[in-house]
């Protein structure tokens, strides 16, 4: 079964095939007759070659692809430098490298916790990429808990106690509560008393809000989302497709 977006397009394809032959007289000047005849024509040669409508569709779905596409690339081109270098979003693998990849994230989504061993695996096999990890706690309260008590360990106790938080935030199997969030501190040798009291720090609230704002401007509403380089990357990857695209920026470099 066609599903129904595909359908309402295969409508709209319909109309745009017929459409050069009704601006080639004028429809409002034929009788009802006319017009009746008119629609009977196209209706039986669209039902004799349906593959017209097929066609047109495949290449409606390719335009706009190509134009969600381009229009990706200006978003990120026209906020390259918030992306990549915001001036507090942590940085992991290698600071200096000639690649950079950012990706929003949030802790509770679970295609962001399939993504994190690949991400691993990356940069585990390719010792010049710069990761910038954006907090964009969208699934709840629990999500937003998390980012602020990742965030606040980072202003409290420093990028590598950010990085040893974020890595256990992102695999944590129960909710993240007070509890749970002191036991990590306490696992993780932190002060969790001076974490949990940043949690709510403008600092804090305010780091979110500009990753929100980026978010909204560059049309992103889920997670896990990447930007590499300059090319939005909408969804999970797995570690072998980013290598290959890496891949194919260096070789366009050289």
């Amino acid at each position: 079964m066609i599903a129904l977006s595909r359908m309402a397009m295969i409508a709209a394809c319909a109309l745009t095939l017929t459409a050069p032959a009704a601006r080639a007289f004028d429809l409002n000047a034929m009788s009802a007759e006319e017009r009746e005849a008119f629609g009977e024509a196209v209706r039986s040669y669209l039902l004799e070659n349906p593959e017209v409508i097929l066609e047109a569709v495949d290449k409606l779905e390719q335009q706009q692809a190509e134009a969600e596409a381009a229009r990706d690339d200006a978003l990120v081109q026209a906020n390259l430098d918030e992306l990549q270098n915001d001036g507090y979003s942590w940085v992991g693998g290698n600071p200096e490298g000639d690649i950079t990849l950012v990706e929003f994230m949030d802790y509770r989504c679970g295609y962001c916790r399939k993504a994190a061993p690949e991400i691993e695996a990356l940069l585990a096999a390719d010792d010049n990429i710069r990761l910038v990890v954006k907090e964009f706690p969208i699934l709840g309260e629990a999500s937003v808990l998390s980012s602020r008590f990742a965030i606040a360990t980072r202003l409290v106790a420093g990028v590598e106690a950010y990085e040893q938080v974020h890595n256990t935030l992102i695999a944590l199997p129960t909710e993240p509560s007070e509890v749970a969030l002191r036991r990590i501190a306490d696992d993780l040798s932190l002060d969790g008393d001076a974490i949990l009291a940043r949690m709510a720090d403008p600092e804090v609230t305010k780091e979110l809000q500009r990753n929100r704002e980026l978010a909204q401007v560059l049309s992103i509403s889920g997670t896990p989302t990447f930007v590499l380089e300059d090319e939005m990357l909408r969804g999970y990857l797995p570690a072998d497709q980013m290598q290959i695209m890496i891949k194919e920026i260096r070789d366009a470099r050289s």
